[in-house]
């Protein structure tokens, strides 16, 4: 089954030309995105309505970024093209049977006057520097050409805004010391990540081999456990596997914060990278299936758990995958499902290899899986279970019978198209994510700030720093109550305990309102206004 994640842009070489000076005319600044502000005044040349063109964009925009690069302008294009013809724009029409290649470009009513006057204007030029001329046609200001700090998407005001106020609150109170790593430009340009976790030979390796209809470099399936590392499956130039230790290094990939857990990690850590459309928009995090007794702390030299609760900050999707034959979830599991703790919205459970039982017994086993979730997942919704075969064979009749075929079909066809929304959502998630670790560093900051406030000036300082140690429940809730915060939003005690037994208090940092009170006019009103700019322009 071919997923089809975004729209592929199809036309002649003819029209490509076309469209290349088109989108150079229209983006004023000539950093190859056409904004909001650009494209409404490019686009109202079609005469269409600006209901229509709202469509155009919001289709066009698939990855909600906030403007559009060459690929989806030419799709804003053909899509006004269909609009002049009297089809009302959709995502279907992407999908139909339209003869994309011999599909004229839009009228656009006095563009061809401003090409000329554009073409006589460099003429005169006679070698002198390429200015861009759209912008005296746009604008009747000089305009320079936009800085690399300037904004021009949702996604890099977030690295700015993290740079000037949540990066310098991290820092001062070390933040990456005690919850996550400092983020780099790598981490907001990511890809969307999907990670698979669940006990050996429940079929994760295969679900990926599944959607890419192709094997992987370095995959290997099995009923034994034969995924022994970590492996993310990206997109790349050719077929190759590169170690753990290069990745984690490269400035260009957002794995630099897995270099904390140690070489031992690392050298069970790989990329495998591979051309495939899919990847273009994904990125597939394969992990080792989960042990049972006391092999999972023993025999890895790493904590996976750590490792686990690191991609799942990072990843957009977590699916948890079981086998008819094996619902029980072991302590180590339920460690595994435990690190995953605040990322509940990403979860998704899959019940593989479910054609496996006939109706009777899946019936018995769904309902034995949702009792071990019940357990484990300590939350009052019910998680959404997939059902379903996800491999290359098809769905085995003699045991689903034809009401179990029906059912699969209907769960797979649900599963993807949750996995299609991924890249749509992935702006959506990345604002939320950085939110999330806005409010937790302030809390954090709080906390740092309280510890040192209580310290004295000059005797028993290390009888006071071991009674704050053991006292650290108490002293999060007179945090809580002095600043009004939600305390859902605190760290787990027990583990902010064991890092802060390593460090003297006296060290840190005093509180400084005005980094937090910094932080809070972020959230109050840059973000917002950074979502309000990079909207649908026709909003």
């Amino acid at each position: 089954m071919e997923i089809d994640f975004a729209p592929i842009t199809r036309c002649s070489k003819e029209h490509q030309k076309i469209y290349q000076d088109w989108f150079s005319f229209a983006d004023s600044d000539g950093d190859g995105r056409l904004t909001g502000g650009d494209a409404t005044k490019f686009f109202s040349m079609s005469g269409l309505s600006r209901e229509d063109l709202k469509l155009v964009w919001a289709i066009a925009d698939t990855k909600r970024q906030g403007f559009l690069g060459l690929k989806e302008f030419v799709t804003a294009m053909q899509l006004i093209s269909l609009a002049q013809a009297g089809r009302t724009p959709t995502s279907d029409i992407l999908n139909a049977e339209v003869d994309f290649e011999n599909l004229h470009p839009p009228a656009m009513e006095g563009l061809d006057v401003c090409l000329d006057k554009m073409k006589r204007r460099l003429a005169k030029q006679n070698g002198a520097p390429k200015v861009q001329p759209s912008a005296n046609w746009f604008s009747s200001k000089s305009s320079k050409k936009v800085s690399s700090n300037s904004v021009t998407s949702i996604i890099d005001g977030l690295k700015k805004l993290y740079e000037k106020k949540v990066k310098p609150l991290e820092v001062t109170y070390r933040f990456n010391d005690f919850v996550s790593p400092l983020l780099t430009n790598s981490d907001f340009d990511a890809k969307p990540m999907v990670m698979l976790l669940g006990q050996y030979s429940t079929g994760k390796t295969t679900f990926i081999k599944h959607l890419l209809q192709s094997s992987y470099p370095g995959s290997h399936i099995g009923p034994e456990p034969t995924t022994d590392r970590f492996v993310v499956v990206m997109n790349g130039p050719d077929e190759r596997s590169v170690p753990g230790n290069t990745v984690a290094v490269q400035a260009d990939m957002p794995f630099n914060g897995l270099t904390t857990f140690g070489t031992a990690f690392l050298s069970k850590f790989e990329c495998s990278q591979m051309p495939h459309p899919l990847l273009e928009h994904i990125t597939f995090v394969d992990t080792p299936g989960v042990l049972s007794g006391e092999k999972q702390r023993t025999q890895r030299s790493y904590e996976f758990t750590g490792v686990t609760s690191w991609f799942a900050a990072k990843c957009d999707l977590i699916l948890l995958l079981f086998d008819p034959h094996k619902l029980d979830i072991s302590d180590e599991f339920k460690r595994v499902i435990g690190s995953l703790r605040g990322h509940d919205d990403k979860i998704r459970v899959v019940l593989n290899k479910a054609d496996q039982v006939d109706t009777q017994q899946l019936m018995r086993v769904y309902g034995a899986l949702m009792w071990s979730l019940g357990k484990v997942l300590n939350t009052p919704e019910v998680m959404r279970v997939y059902i379903g075969s996800f491999n290359d064979k098809p769905i085995n009749e003699a045991t689903a019978g034809p009401v179990g075929k029906a059912l699969f079909e209907r769960e797979q066809d649900d599963l993807l198209s949750d996995l299609k929304d991924i890249p749509k959502k992935a702006c959506a998630r990345r604002i939320n994510e950085f939110v999330k670790r806005a409010r937790a560093a302030k809390i954090h900051a709080y906390i740092i700030g309280h510890l040192k406030k209580e310290m004295p000036a000059m005797m028993g300082k290390a009888k006071t720093q071991q009674k704050l140690i053991d006292n650290l429940a108490d002293e999060f809730a007179k945090i809580q109550k002095e600043h009004h915060l939600p305390p859902g939003d605190f760290p787990n005690v027990e583990e902010f305990r064991e890092i802060l037994s390593s460090y003297n208090i006296d060290k840190f940092e005093k509180l400084k309102p005005k980094m937090i009170q910094s932080v809070d006019d972020m959230l109050g009103y840059d973000v917002p206004d950074l979502l309000k700019n990079f909207s649908n322009p026709y909003d």
